[in-house]
This record gives C-alpha cells, sequence and structure tokens, in this order.
C-alpha cells in the first residue's frame, strides 16, 4: 500500500511540474486568438482596464480537448474587463457583448471564457467595500 501511494505522490508531482512548466510557456508572449481577443474588446469597449488571462493549460484534460489533443493552447480564458461601455447593462447584456465580439475567435477553438465585467463606478464601489 505505501509503494501504490509513494508512486501516486510522485506521478502527481510530475504532473503538477509540468503544468507549471506549460502555464510559464503560455504566458510568455500571447497568442493570435488572445491577441485578437485584446484588440476587439479595446475596440469595442474602449477599457479603462482589461486582463486577458490564457487558462488554457488548466483545462488540457477535459474530454473535449484531448479529442482535440489538447487544444491548440488558446481554448480557455478568464477576461477581467472595466468599461463605461457597460453602464445601464445587465450582467447578461454585458456577457452577450463580449462573446458576440469574439464570435470568430470561438468559431475558430475558443471554448470557454469566465468573464468579469463591471463599469468604472462599480469598480471603485467593489474596491471600496475590500
Amino acid at each position: 500500500m505505501l509503494w501504490a501511494t509513494r508512486s501516486l505522490r510522485i506521478a502527481l508531482r510530475q504532473s503538477w511540474n509540468s503544468s507549471r512548466a506549460m502555464a510559464s510557456d503560455t504566458m510568455g508572449s500571447p497568442g493570435p486568438v488572445e491577441n485578437a481577443m485584446r484588440e476587439k474588446l479595446t475596440t469595442l469597449l474602449q477599457p479603462s482596464k482589461l486582463i486577458i488571462t490564457n487558462e488554457s493549460q488548466l483545462h488540457r484534460h477535459h474530454a473535449a480537448m484531448r479529442s482535440q489533443g489538447g487544444g491548440n493552447g488558446e481554448t480557455h480564458f478568464a477576461v477581467q474587463v472595466i468599461s463605461d461601455a457597460f453602464k445601464g447593462k445587465n450582467t447578461v447584456q454585458r456577457h452577450r457583448l463580449v462573446y458576440s465580439a469574439l464570435s470568430d475567435e470561438f468559431s475558430q477553438g475558443l471554448h470557454a471564457l469566465s468573464l468579469n465585467t463591471k463599469t468604472a463606478e462599480e469598480a471603485q464601489k467593489f474596491q471600496a467595500g475590500n
């Protein structure tokens, strides 16, 4: 039993180390999907803050990504955006606006977005509350 536990720990450690190596590779320079996303969202929203994080390496084990050989390395992103273009829009309307802007990327392999959309006023209130 101890052997199996030790082997499992070693396998998990190796998997963790390869995940960290892949994360640092993808964080080096943005790929074409991330660049296109940044350009489109900047043009559309004129944000005061735009953070795009490539999280694809965290999802490469999912069935959909395994069937693509792990995807192209640009399949899952987290996007934080602060823009006054969101004034008067609820969360669903904001997300639809972003999804619509990135429709080409979704048709070419972008699989998932995690969105955090705020106006400047909402961001200030949130920051003041923390």
